[in-house]
C-alpha cells in the first residue's frame, strides 16, 4: 500500500516522538530507542525506505538538520567553563580525545575494516560521548562528585568539540580520497568555513547586543542565519558549512553581552524533533547485509574500544591527580557515545558513499553498533560496578528547590544550614543573584528543559520542592521528577490565585489547607517570623513541641538523624523520634521580649524544666 509522503513524515515524526516519551519515563538515552525503532521499520521490517521517500531531496535534508544540531551543541561550549572545571577534565577532553581516536583507528585500520581515511574518520566519530547519554546514567548510577563532575562536563565540552574534531578530519579525507594534494583548495575550505562562521555570528551577536530585533524573532532569525550560513559557505567551498556553522555556534556562545539562553531553548526543541526525524530515517537505511558483516573483526574492534582505548586516554588523563583507582576504573567503563557519532556519520557515509569511497557502508553500521552497545553494557552495569567499587552515594538526600522568592530562599537557606545539599532554581537572574551571594548552589534556568537535563548536576539530590509562584510550573517539574525521585518525594505548594489544591498530578500538597505561598510570604516579609529549627530528644519529643506552638507558628520539615529530609505534607507519613530536628517558621527572638516572643522551642523548654514532662494525651 502506497502512503502518502507527508503522512510518513507525520508518522515519523510521531513515533520519534514517543521514542523520546519512552526513554524519558525509562531513564534511558533517546538515542537506542530511536535508533532501535529506525531499525525495525526499515531493514527489519521493510516499511520505510527512506531513499525512496525523499529521493535526491535524502542529502540535503540530512544536511540541514545535521547541521542544526552542530550549532546547537557548540552553543553550549564556553571557554571559561573549559579553565573552570578542573585539570582532569581539560585532560580528558584534549589528551584524552586525541589518544582514543588515534588508537580507534589504528584497531581498525589494522583490523582491515577501515582504509586509513576512513579509519581516522570513525576514530574520530566514536571517541565523542555526550550529556544526552551521560545524563541518564549518572542519575541511575549516582555516583560521587568526583566522578559525576568530571563524566558530565566532559560529556558536555567534548560534544562540540569532537564534532568540530571530526568536520576538521572529514574535509582532510575527502581531500585524500579524491587523490588532491592541493594546499590551496584545503585552505579555501577550512577559510571559507572559519570565515563565514564568525562573519554569521559577529553579525547576528551585533544584531541581539543592540536590540535591533524584537525578542521573539531571535530564534527564528538564528535559525534562518544558521540555514544560510551553512548553504552559502557550502556553495562557495564545497563540504566547509558544517566547519561554519559549528565556528558560528562556538563563537556566540563565548560573546560578552549576548544572551543565548532564549535561543538554546528553541534550539532544543528543534533537535528534540530533528533528532527523532533523523536518527529513524538514517537507522532505516542501513541495508539488511550490514547485519553480516564479519563478526570477529567488529567484535574485536568493540572490544578494543571498551577495553583498551578508553581506559589508556583515562589513564593518561588522571597522571598526577588525586582520584582513586576505584573512580579511576569507573571514568575508564563509562564513556556511551551519542548524537554527534550517529548525526556526523550519517551524514558523511552519505557523501562517502557518492565519491564511491571504501568502506563508506560500513561507517554507520559500525559507529550505531557502538554506540548500541557502549549505551547498553555501560547503562546497565553503571550502577552495581560503582557500588561494588564503593564510588556510588549510597542515598539522594538533597532537596532542589523551585522557586526564588522570600520564602523559597529562606527554606534553602534553613537546609543548608543543617548541612543538607539544596539546589535552588529559577529563571529570574535577579532573584538567582541573591542566592549565590547568600552561598547556595543555584540553575539559571527552566527546571524542565533539556538544557536542565544537560547541565543541572542532581547526584545526591533526592526531593523536589515546588515552590514558584507559577502553578502550572509547580506541577510540570513535579511529573518531571516523579519518576526520577519516586511520586512520594515531590512536593508543591498551594498558589493563592489558583484557589484550589494542586492536583495529586502535581505532588504531594506541602503544608496545612489554609497555608499558602503568598501567605507564608507574608510572616517573613511582614511579620519578621524565620525559619527556626529544635531537636528533639527523649525528654522533649514531638509532641510536647506540638503543645507549645505559637499561632503564628508552621511547621516546615523534618530531619532524621540519618539526614534525610521530610517536609510536613497533608498526607504526612514518618514518625519524628529522638534525634530528629525540626524547622518551624516564628516570630525572632530578641534580647528583653516577653514570653510572647519567644520560640516555640524555648517555650517548651521553659515549661519542661518547671513543670517536668508532661505526659502524652491518650
Amino acid at each position: 500500500m502506497h502512503l502518502d509522503t507527508g503522512l510518513v513524515i507525520a508518522l515519523i515524526l510521531a513515533i520519534g516522538i514517543a521514542a523520546q516519551w519512552a526513554s524519558w519515563w525509562l531513564k534511558q538515552p533517546a538515542i537506542l530507542l530511536l535508533l532501535v525503532a529506525g531499525l525495525l521499520a526499515g531493514p527489519v521490517f521493510q516499511v520505510l525506505d527512506p531513499d525512496a521517500l525523499f529521493g535526491d531531496l535524502l542529502l540535503p535534508v540530512v544536511s540541514l538538520g545535521v547541521a542544526v544540531i552542530l550549532f546547537e551543541g557548540s552553543l553550549t561550549l564556553k571557554f571559561s567553563e573549559i579553565r573552570g572545571h578542573g585539570q582532569v577534565v581539560t585532560r580528558l577532553i584534549t589528551l584524552g580525545a586525541i589518544c582514543s581516536m588515534l588508537t580507534i583507528a589504528l584497531a581498525a585500520w589494522w583490523l582491515d575494516i577501515f582504509p586509513w581515511g576512513v579509519a581516522l574518520l570513525f576514530g574520530a566519530l566514536v571517541s565523542v560521548t555526550g550529556p544526552t547519554v551521560i545524563i541518564p546514567i549518572l542519575r541511575t548510577m549516582r555516583p560521587n562528585k568526583n566522578i559525576s563532575n568530571i563524566l558530565r562536563w566532559e560529556g558536555i565540552l567534548i560534544d562540540p568539540l569532537g564534532a568540530l574534531a571530526a568536520v576538521v578530519i572529514f574535509q582532510l579525507v575527502t581531500l585524500e580520497v579524491k587523490q588532491t594534494t592541493d594546499f590551496l583548495i584545503a585552505l579555501e575550505i577550512f577559510a571559507a568555513g572559519i570565515a563565514f562562521g564568525a562573519a554569521a555570528a559577529m553579525a547576528l551577536g551585533f544584531v541581539m547586543r543592540r536590540h535591533i530585533l524584537p525578542d521573539y524573532l531571535h530564534n527564528v532569525a538564528t535559525l534562518a542565519m544558521v540555514l544560510l550560513t551553512f548553504t552559502v559557505s557550502n556553495s562557495l567551498a564545497h563540504e566547509s558549512g558544517l566547519l561554519a556553522v559549528t565556528i558560528m555556534g562556538i563563537m556566540l556562545a563565548n560573546m560578552k553581552d549576548v544572551n543565548t539562553e532564549d535561543i538554546l531553548d528553541f534550539k532544543e526543541s528543534l533537535t528534540v524533533s530533528l533528532t527523532s526525524v533523523l536518527f529513524i530515517i538514517l537507522a532505516a537505511r542501513i541495508p539488511q547485509d550490514a547485519f553480516s558483516l564479519a563478526w570477529l573483526p567488529t567484535a574485536l574492534l568493540l572490544g578494543f574500544i571498551l577495553f583498551v582505548s578508553r581506559p589508556l586516554a583515562v589513564i593518561l588523563s588522571t597522571i598526577g591527580s588525586s582520584l582513586t583507582w576505584p573512580e579511576r576504573a569507573v571514568l575508564s567503563w563509562i564513556a556511551p557515545r551519542g548524537i554527534v557519532a550517529a548525526a556526523v556519520s550519517a551524514l558523511f557515509a552519505l557523501q562517502l558513499e557518492a565519491e564511491n569511497i571504501q568502506g563508506a557502508s560500513s561507517l554507520v553500521p559500525l559507529t550505531f553498533a557502538v554506540i548500541v552497545v557502549t549505551v547498553l553494557l555501560q547503562g546497565v552495569t553503571a550502577r552495581p560496578f560503582s557500588r561494588w567499587l564503593g564510588v556510588a552515594d549510597p542515598e539522594a538526600k538533597g532537596v532542589l528547590i523551585l522557586g526564588g522568592n522570600p520564602f523559597a530562599l529562606a527554606m534553602a537557606l534553613s537546609l543548608k544550614k543543617l548541612d543538607v545539599e539544596v539546589i535552588l532554581a529559577d529563571t529570574s537572574w535577579d532573584q538567582i543573584r541573591k542566592a549565590r551571594m547568600a552561598g547556595l548552589r543555584t540553575y539559571f534556568g527552566t527546571v524542565v528543559s533539556e538544557d536542565a537535563d544537560r547541565r543541572l548536576d542532581l547526584v545526591g539530590i533526592g526531593v523536589l520542592l515546588a515552590l514558584s509562584h507559577r502553578a502550572p510550573l509547580n506541577s510540570l517539574a513535579c511529573l518531571r521528577y516523579a519518576s526520577e525521585f519516586n511520586s512520594a518525594n515531590v512536593y508543591s505548594i498551594r498558589i493563592a490565585d489558583t484557589a484550589e489544591r494542586p492536583t495529586t498530578a502535581a505532588g504531594r500538597t506541602l503544608f496545612k489547607e489554609d497555608v499558602t505561598l503568598e501567605s507564608l510570604e507574608a510572616l517573613i516579609e511582614k511579620n519578621d517570623l524565620q525559619i527556626r529549627h529544635t531537636k528533639l530528644t527523649e525528654e522533649y519529643n514531638f509532641q510536647n513541641m506540638l503543645e507549645t506552638q505559637g499561632p503564628e507558628s508552621h511547621l516546615l520539615y523534618a530531619v532524621s538523624p540519618a539526614g534525610s529530609v521530610y517536609p510536613f505534607a497533608e498526607d504526612r507519613s514518618f514518625k519524628a523520634g529522638p534525634g530528629w530536628r525540626i524547622a518551624y517558621l516564628d516570630r525572632e527572638v530578641k534580647k528583653g521580649s516577653d514570653e510572647k516572643s519567644r520560640s516555640a522551642g524555648e517555650r517548651a523548654r521553659a515549661h519542661l524544666n518547671k513543670d517536668g514532662p508532661k505526659p502524652l494525651p491518650e
